[in-house]
């Protein structure tokens, strides 16, 4: 079966393609006793967007987890790493994201850098969730947050406890992440970042100060048509 590409954009992994051995060895270092963590950023960034985001999107539950602790201090993650400096204020960078939830798997995390920011040490970034699906966007709502630097780490916290005080005109409009359903999904949360590869990031869901077994992985578009998506 050869390689193809989904609709979100992902290449799906066909059992003869160059990208299923890439896959393979991918999932080979993370049920290792002590994965590689120099060794797993190297694959994911010989690979080009599409086959980059097919390989995340195929590791599950038990990779996800393994992984989140292999990378424990293996990089810094900075702002920068999320929205890069060369990124004009209030444009949006996609970050295309696996989670490890029962439903609506697949979703983006849209991050600026707000006006005002230093572009090359900002204090904050802000962004929202979106999803495809329009039952989970109406049930949770857009979940809105503000990502900064860990004061004790260097990994970034996504805050869902913050909301941002002004959003582009062409984001939805900001709701509180207390009400409705998205109480259940983003209410009381800190998600912290940790960094895979130069693009591909692992985040991990804490709810009222402990962490939850749910983790996420990100993808950020290094594609040309995101550099050039404004969201102002």
């Amino acid at each position: 079966m050869s390689m193809s590409t989904t609709s979100n954009g992902s290449a799906s992994l066909g059992a003869a393609s160059p990208l299923a051995a890439t896959y393979r060895e991918l999932a080979g270092l993370l049920r290792s006793p002590r994965p590689a963590p120099a060794r797993i950023a190297e694959l994911l960034d010989s690979l080009g967007h599409q086959q980059r985001l097919a390989a995340i999107h195929a590791l599950g539950r038990d990779e996800q987890r393994q992984l989140w602790h292999a990378v424990s201090g293996f990089a810094p993650l900075a702002l920068t790493d999320i929205v890069p400096a060369a990124t004009p204020a209030n444009q949006q960078v996609r970050h295309f994201g696996k989670n490890t939830l029962p439903l609506f798997t697949t979703f983006e995390k849209r991050f600026l850098r707000p006006i005002g920011q230093d572009a090359a040490a900002p204090a904050e970034l802000h962004g929202y969730n979106f999803q495809d699906s329009a039952v989970g966007t109406w049930f949770a709502g857009p979940g809105y947050f503000v990502a900064t630097a860990s004061p004790e780490r260097p990994e970034v916290l996504i805050d869902y406890r913050q909301l941002p005080a002004t959003r582009p005109d062409s984001w939805p409009p900001i709701r509180s992440n207390t009400c409705g359903g998205g109480r259940f999904v983003y209410g009381f949360m800190v998600d912290t970042l940790r960094k895979v590869s130069a693009h591909v990031t692992i985040g991990r869901a804490n709810r009222h100060g402990k962490d939850m077994d749910a983790w996420f992985m990100l993808c950020r578009d290094a594609s040309a048509a995101s550099a050039a998506s404004a969201a102002s």
